[in-house]
């Protein structure tokens, strides 16, 4: 495999993985694609599961304090729940129009909700555990799990920390219950690019430490808009994807 591809990759996931500690999510839309230079869609999603789990479990580590276990309550089984189901349909059922019908989700609603003083629109509570099942949900069937559940989540928790360490939490509840999927379906394959998997592993855990400087400095109403503006994006991106399939 040619070092100069792999230190592409790590530098990829290493301005990704700092990115989305302040955002809550993000970095398997980013690195998906340059996984995709060496692997196929499927090797693509397990190895970017391996290197999801090893950037929340650290960053998980770095906030524990700050995390808010009510919210983990409220999402977290659903998100299991979700992540089983996704992660073991991944091979027998067509992503494309989940993809499309999300991502113009993902587009509409936060527009929606940046506009609530004139639409009275806002996210009911009792939605979260389908915003928890259907996050778990897309992540083990596609690997695009954050910006659904930044959707819901944001709201929720209005503290910067808390909303970082939260959903930290909750992608690796969902990273946790979909990997031994991907790991049994295609773990042997996987090692065959170990060293791009490592180089990103260790990219993604520097990350977080730089992240977490990024999320100190930050206001919380320049994150805020950073997260508004990175679900829409998302669910433009969403939408092409399936539309490209």
């Amino acid at each position: 495999m040619d070092a100069m591809l792999i230190v592409f990759c790590m530098a990829a996931t290493l301005l990704a993985a700092a990115l989305t500690v302040p955002a809550g999510f993000g970095l398997a839309t980013m690195i998906t694609p340059v996984m995709l230079l060496w692997l196929d869609p499927h090797l693509a999603i397990a190895a970017v599961a391996v290197v999801h789990a090893a950037h929340n479990g650290w960053k998980l580590l770095l906030l524990k304090s700050d995390v808010d276990f009510s919210a983990v309550k409220r999402y977290g089984w659903a998100m299991v729940l979700g992540a089983l189901i996704g992660a073991s349909l991944g091979t027998s059922i067509d992503p494309q129009p989940l993809l499309i019908v999300v991502g113009f989700a993902l587009i509409l609603l936060p527009i929606l909700s940046i506009s609530e003083r004139w639409t009275n629109y806002r996210l009911p509570e009792a939605e979260d555990r389908w915003g928890g099942f259907g996050s778990g949900f897309m992540g083990g069937l596609t690997g695009h799990q954050g910006a659904l559940r930044a959707m819901f989540l944001q709201r929720r928790l209005p503290d910067k920390s808390a909303y970082a360490a939260t959903a930290a939490l909750l992608a690796l509840v969902v990273d946790l219950s979909r990997l031994p999927v991907y790991l049994y379906s295609d773990g042997e394959a996987l090692i065959e690019f170990l060293p791009l998997v490592a180089g990103s592993v260790l990219s993604a855990i520097i990350g977080v430490h730089l992240g977490k400087r990024w999320l100190k400095k930050w206001k919380k109403s320049f994150i805020s808009t950073m997260i508004t503006i990175g679900i829409v994006l998302s669910g433009i991106m969403y939408v092409f994807e399936g539309i490209t399939m």
